[in-house]
């Protein structure tokens, strides 16, 4: 059996906690498990079209498999626009509360080292929340 690595779980994570952010958005903004609106644009995308995208850009360790800090993204929000932030900020505060967003700036600042039982871990986490969504 081939030996795993932080890389290459961290790689299997972010398929599954991607599809567990999308699948959760199509729920919770349009009911459906195929549809979702963009969090930062008005536009209505099928999950296959949407990205799991980051309120804080890059991928920072610690902000990565932030469900409170990752959404359903267009492309053109997410990858064009860079994020969109300003918007995306406004919509963390509606979503989660003032100061939500500092919130999710400062842990973007901790220094996370993930290691290999604590991902294999997270992985059956959101294998098992995606279960239970579909």
């Amino acid at each position: 059996m081939k030996e795993q690595s932080v890389k290459s779980l961290k790689k299997k994570l972010w398929v599954i906690f991607s599809l567990y952010i999308r699948t959760r958005d199509c729920f919770a903004t349009t009911g459906t498990s195929a549809f979702a609106f963009c969090i930062t644009c008005p536009k209505r995308y099928h999950l296959k079209a949407l990205q799991a995208g980051h309120f804080i850009p890059g991928r920072h360790n610690a902000n990565l498999f932030s469900e409170k800090g990752t959404h359903a993204q267009c492309y053109n929000c997410n990858i064009n626009l860079r994020g969109n932030t300003l918007e995306y900020r406004r919509k963390i505060i509606e979503l989660y509360g003032k100061g939500a967003d500092i919130e999710l700036e400062n842990k973007a600042k901790e220094i996370k080292q993930f290691t290999i039982p604590e991902l294999n871990q997270m992985i059956e986490y959101y294998k098992n929340k995606l279960k239970e969504l579909t």
